[in-house]
């Protein structure tokens, strides 16, 4: 077994520890998103609170919904996703984002996937998705993959460029306060 195959099988581990994780993600999954994916703090802080010991959850500031349709996108689409969400399931503040229209926003190149756009998100250890495959089965997608995330280490993406937007995100996130382990690197 390689070493990222063990480190997908220990991400899934710790994240089978969450409440409600195969609820969120059956919920996800229903509405029927072309290549979908829950990502970023969903999955970023329940690791950091696992690997840090602590018994309760640090609060979500949203819940992260991608996905990636090239015929709709429009941003109405994403809002009708999230009133549906909202509307049935109000326990999360749900974020949808269809990543086929996100380099609009970021004045880029088109993203080719889901993967695709994550791999130029700002730092490395955000960039981890997981959804449920036909099978009902646990899927991981990690651009970076996955040894920033169980380092606890910061770093920023290769492909996101400004150095001082991270930064600024880094400290207004509040992470090195709220998880003291971890280590900020300005490398790549």
């Amino acid at each position: 077994m390689t070493e990222t195959m063990i480190l997908r099988d220990k991400l899934i581990e710790i994240l089978l520890t969450k409440e409600n994780l195969l609820r969120d993600l059956r919920i996800i999954q229903k509405l029927g998103l072309p290549s979908w994916c829950i990502a970023a703090g969903y999955v970023r802080n329940h690791v950091w609170d696992y690997l840090h010991g602590y018994v309760e959850a640090t609060p979500l500031n949203d819940v992260d919904i991608l996905y990636y349709d090239s015929n709709d996108v429009e941003e109405q689409a994403e809002k009708r996703w999230e009133s549906i969400l909202f509307e049935n399931y109000p326990q999360y503040n749900w974020s949808v984002k269809n990543q086929a229209r996100m380099h609009l926003r970021n004045h880029a190149e088109p993203y080719r996937s889901v993967e695709d756009a994550m791999k130029r998100w700002p730092e490395t250890v955000t960039a981890v998705g997981i959804y449920l495959n036909s099978y009902d089965q646990i899927e991981v997608i990690t651009p970076h993959g996955l040894d920033d995330l169980f380092g606890l280490v910061i770093k920023r993406s290769p492909y996101f460029q400004d150095k001082k937007y991270f930064y600024r995100r880094v400290e207004s996130k509040g992470w090195l306060k709220t998880w003291p382990r971890l280590k900020l690197i300005d490398e790549f």
